[in-house]
C-alpha cells in the first residue's frame, strides 16, 4: 500500500492544464437551471438587471461550463462557482476579469460581478447536484457503499476495501477519514471524513475512470447535515453504532438531532446492513422498514449469549486471538485480524455483511482479506524492547472509544496489571463535551493523565488542557498539563521506564496525522506514531 500527497483541484483541469478524462455531461446555464428547478431549488436567474427564470433569456445560455468550483481562487475562463457556506461577496473582487461564466449562490452577487446568478434555495444541495451532473453521474458507474456510526467507520471501510479489492482484482476505492484511494492501490491523505460534494463526485470521476467498480466511503453526521451527500443514493448502507458526540453550536445542537443525520442514510440506500446491538436500533430497523429496503443485522458476542442476528462472531479461543464467525447459521470459519481488540471483529462482521450485500459470497475467500488489514493511526501496538512498556496509538477521541480501548488493554494485559497512562487533548471550539467525557471513561481505570495539544481553531491549547484538567475528581490518578504534545509523550515514556512491571501509554486523538491544527492551519507534527517508535528504539 503507497501513500502519496498532492495538491487538491475542483476543476476541469489538470494543474499542467491539460483536460480531465471522462466527463460524460455537458453543463450549461440551460441545463443546470432545469436541473436546479427540477428539484424545487431554483428561485430565479439574475443578470445584472434582468432577473429571469428562463434561462435562454441570458446570452450564451447553451455553452457548456468548463470547470466547475467552490473556491474562488480556482476560477478560470468558463468557470460555473458554486458559492457555498459562509460566502462572502468580497471574495468575487475582480472575479470578471478571470472568466467567471455563472455562480450559484442563496444570495444576489449581481452587484459584485456581471457574470449570471443560479440563485437557489440550498447552494449546497445545488453544489451537490450540479457537480454529479458536470462529472457525468459517476456514481452510475460504481457500488457505492456508505458506512456511519459515531465509531469504526475507518475500520469498517478499510476492511470492506479489502474484501472488495480481493474480489475484484484491486477495483474498490475508499473515501475515509484517514486517506482517500482512488486505484485501489494508492492512498492520500484526506482532509473530511466525508468529502464536500463536488470534491467527492470529482473523485468518483476519477475513480470510475482509473476502472473501479466500487466505493466504499465513510459517511458522517456532517455529510446529511450540511449536504455533502445529497441526491447520492447509495448501493449499500451500513450504521454501526451510535453515542453522543459531535455536539456543539458548530456540529449539533442536541444528540436528536445527531442521531437523526445518520438515520438519514437508511433514507438513501438500496440495502442496509445494522448492529443488532446499537443504541435505537429498533429505531433504525423502522427507518429500513419505512425506506423499503432490505436490511440484513450482525452481533459480536464473547459469550454464550443468544442472537438472531445474520452475521455472529464469537471468539474461538480464550485469548480472543481469533473469532469464529456464521452467517445465518452456517460457519464461515476461523478469522483473526491484525488490529487488536474484540470490537473490530464488530467491525469485521459489518464489513462482511456490506461486502456479500455489494455481491460476494459468503463462502468467497477473498472475505479473509480483511485479516491482514492495519489501519494507520488505528489502535497501532508499539512494545519497547524491555518488554515492559507498551505504547497504544489510536484516534479515540470520546467516552465510548476511550473505554473501548480500556477495556482492550484489561483483557490483553490485565493479568500482569498494568500501569495505564493516557496521553489526551480535545477539540477545539466543538464538541465541547468530549473534554469531561474522556476524563469520566478513564478517571477510575487508570493512573495517569497527560493533558496535552490536540487540533484547534481559535481555543488556546492551555486553556483546553485546564478544563480537562479540572473534571479529574478521583484523589488517587495523578494528572498533569503538558501543552507540547512530543513532551507530554516523552514524559509519559521517562515515567514508564521509571516502573518496575507493565506501563502501557495511550496516546490518543491523533492517530498517525503529521500535522497538529492550530489557528485554523496545519502545524507540521512528526506523528505520534513516529514519536513512540523513536522513544521505545522500535525498529
Amino acid at each position: 500500500m503507497s501513500r502519496i500527497s498532492f495538491p487538491r483541484s475542483s476543476g476541469l483541469y489538470n494543474d499542467s492544464g491539460t483536460m480531465r478524462k471522462g466527463f460524460g455531461m455537458t453543463v450549461t446555464l440551460a441545463s443546470a437551471a432545469q436541473l436546479l428547478k427540477r428539484h424545487g431549488l431554483l428561485r430565479e436567474i439574475i443578470r445584472a438587471d434582468r432577473w429571469t427564470l428562463d434561462a435562454h433569456d441570458i446570452e450564451g445560455a447553451d455553452t457548456a461550463f468548463s470547470a466547475i468550483t467552490y473556491d474562488t481562487r480556482d476560477v478560470r475562463e468558463g468557470t460555473l462557482l458554486c458559492c457555498k457556506g459562509r460566502f462572502k461577496a468580497e471574495y468575487l473582487h475582480d472575479i470578471d476579469e478571470r472568466g467567471l461564466a455563472a455562480y450559484v449562490a442563496d444570495t444576489d452577487f449581481s452587484a459584485e460581478t456581471g457574470a449570471p446568478g443560479l440563485i437557489v434555495n440550498d447552494a449546497r444541495k445545488a453544489m451537490s447536484l450540479l457537480s454529479a451532473a458536470f462529472y457525468g453521474m459517476p456514481q452510475n458507474e460504481l457500488t457505492v457503499i456508505g458506512i456511519t456510526g459515531t465509531k469504526g467507520k475507518t475500520t469498517t471501510a478499510y476492511f470492506t476495501q479489502a474484501i472488495l479489492n480481493a474480489y475484484s482484482n484491486g477495483r474498490c476505492a475508499l473515501f475515509s477519514s484517514v486517506d482517500n484511494c482512488l486505484d485501489g492501490h494508492t492512498y492520500v491523505e484526506s482532509e473530511l471524513t466525508t468529502p464536500e460534494s463536488l470534491d467527492a463526485f470529482r473523485m468518483m470521476r476519477e475513480a470510475a475512470d482509473n476502472g473501479m467498480r466500487y466505493l466504499v466511503m465513510e459517511v458522517s453526521s456532517q455529510a446529511y447535515k450540511v449536504n455533502r451527500v445529497h441526491g447520492l443514493t447509495f448501493d449499500v448502507g451500513a450504521f454501526l453504532n451510535i453515542s453522543p458526540d459531535h455536539i456543539s453550536d458548530i456540529e449539533h445542537p442536541t444528540f436528536e438531532d445527531y442521531l437523526y443525520c445518520k438515520r438519514q442514510l437508511a433514507y438513501h440506500a438500496r440495502a442496509f446492513v445494522l448492529n443488532a446491538d446499537a443504541d435505537h436500533a429498533d429505531l433504525i430497523r423502522e427507518d429500513a422498514q419505512a425506506a423499503g429496503i432490505p436490511l440484513a443485522d450482525f452481533a459480536l458476542r464473547t459469550d454464550d449469549a443468544p442472537t438472531n442476528a445474520t452475521l455472529t462472531a464469537r471468539p474461538s479461543n480464550a485469548e480472543h486471538s481469533a473469532f469464529s464467525i456464521a452467517a445465518n447459521g452456517h460457519d464461515l470459519g476461523e478469522f483473526s485480524l491484525s488490529l487488536a481488540g474484540d470490537f473490530n471483529y464488530a467491525n469485521a462482521l459489518a464489513a462482511v455483511a456490506l461486502a456479500h450485500e455489494a455481491g460476494v459470497p459468503f463462502d468467497s475467500a477473498a472475505m479473509h482479506a480483511m485479516e491482514s488489514v492495519h489501519v494507520p493511526g488505528r489502535m497501532e501496538l508499539f512494545t519497547g524492547t524491555d518488554g515492559d512498556t507498551v505504547a497504544i496509538v489510536d484516534y479515540a477521541h470520546n467516552y465510548t472509544s476511550v473505554r473501548a480501548l480500556i477495556d482492550f488493554v484489561e483483557q490483553r494485559y490485565g493479568e500482569r496489571k498494568p500501569r495505564i497512562t493516557l496521553v489526551a487533548g480535545s477539540a477545539g471550539n466543538k464538541a465541547f463535551d468530549r473534554r469531561q467525557e474522556i476524563v469520566e471513561a478513564a478517571q477510575d481505570r487508570i493512573a495517569r493523565f497527560v493533558f496535552t495539544a490536540e487540533d484547534t481553531d481559535t481555543e488556546p491549547y492551555i486553556d483546553i488542557c485546564n478544563e480537562m484538567l479540572g473534571h479529574v475528581t478521583n484523589d488517587h490518578v495523578d494528572a498533569t498539563v503538558i501543552v507540547d504534545r512530543v513532551k507530554a509523550i516523552e514524559s509519559a515514556v521517562e515515567q514508564a521506564h521509571s516502573h518496575d512491571g507493565l506501563d502501557v501509554i495511550l496516546i490518543i486523538g491523533k492517530g498517525h496525522e503529521r500535522w497538529i491544527k492550530d489557528l485554523n492551519s496545519h502545524v507540521a507534527y512528526e506523528g505520534d506514531d513516529c514519536v513512540v517508535e523513536r522513544l521505545l528504539n522500535v525498529a
